[in-house]
């Protein structure tokens, strides 16, 4: 039987492995993601043979994302079958892309139902695009950079000395919010877990300071061999365009030797969602629940 326990820094090279073999690209393959946001719904890890398995157990009943790795995948998936049906639920899998979702259609026929997950699915991006914000669709965005390029500002990659103003800036940012929920509480322990393991976990970073105090600040890593991803990207709106600013300098800075840039999920909420299409993504990954039978 499969045991769950927390995930730990220590987890990392041996879930980079089965990360870097499998080359997903959605933004739950990504062990600074899973080890920073494990308490949004109490994500776990067992590592089964060659595969990493996670498994969030703050539902009604165990959630699995497809495993990492190398190995016989239905060996895997019917242990992970087993754990459910031993809580007394069916096998569910979060996250499912619409590759993998072809995948178990032709491994598993009739043998599960699928949902699209619209509020799950991440947004992609050229990265092209976002450093060079050219064409039509781009006029806006180029407008907003324009001013806030009149502003008397300074940005670098992010470095240890950044850290505690980056933090603060972070916080504010949280306690600046009417409302504190479960998910806004679960971020702060991202943002602290990024900052905690920045070296550790590879990860790269951006800080804009306008007149010596923090305006934006940006943090995200290499997903898979082509595509970057977007952890956390926080700006003060009354900068005119920080954020156009944050987005184009960090996209400019380190996205240039991937092809594409995934900037997660908008968890459905408008003004998210909103923003996300207005840079033009090149194709939304499509995720979807997979129950079985």
């Amino acid at each position: 039987m499969l045991e769950f326990r927390a995930l730990d820094i220590n987890d990392r090279e041996k879930a980079d492995a089965a990360l870097r073999s499998s080359d997903f690209m959605g933004a739950e393959y990504t062990f600074a993601n899973n080890l920073a946001w494990c308490r949004l719904a109490d994500t776990k890890v067992c590592f089964y043979k060659d595969f990493y398995i996670l498994c969030a157990f703050g539902g009604q009943g165990p959630s699995f994302v497809l495993p990492a790795g190398k190995g016989d995948l239905k060996d895997a998936i019917a242990e992970m079958k087993r754990f459910s049906e031993s809580m007394g639920v069916p096998l569910v899998l979060a996250g499912v892309t619409k590759p993998s979702l072809e995948m178990l259609e032709e491994m598993y026929p009739d043998q599960f139902t699928a949902e699209f997950d619209r509020d799950s699915s991440d947004y992609i991006y050229l990265s092209s695009d976002l450093i060079s914000l050219a064409g039509r669709k781009f006029h806006g965005k180029r407008n907003h950079l324009a001013r806030f390029k009149e502003l008397d500002y300074t940005y670098s990659p992010l470095t240890e000395k950044d850290f505690d103003d980056a933090i603060l800036f972070c916080t504010d940012a949280y306690n600046g919010k009417t409302e504190a929920d479960h998910s806004a509480v679960a971020e702060q322990y991202a943002i602290n877990t990024y900052f905690n393991y920045f070296y550790k976990l590879d990860l790269k970073g951006g800080i804009i300071r306008i007149g010596g105090e923090t305006a934006a600040v940006t943090i995200g890593e290499g997903l898979n061999s082509n595509t970057f991803c977007v952890h956390i990207e926080k700006a003060d709106t009354s900068y005119n365009g920080a954020y156009a600013g944050i987005n184009n300098l960090f996209a400019e800075s380190c996205m240039s030797e991937y092809k594409y840039v995934n900037r997660e999920e908008d968890l459905g909420i408008e003004g998210l969602r909103k923003a996300k299409l207005s840079y033009n993504p090149v194709f939304l990954l499509e995720k979807y629940i997979v129950i079985f039978k």
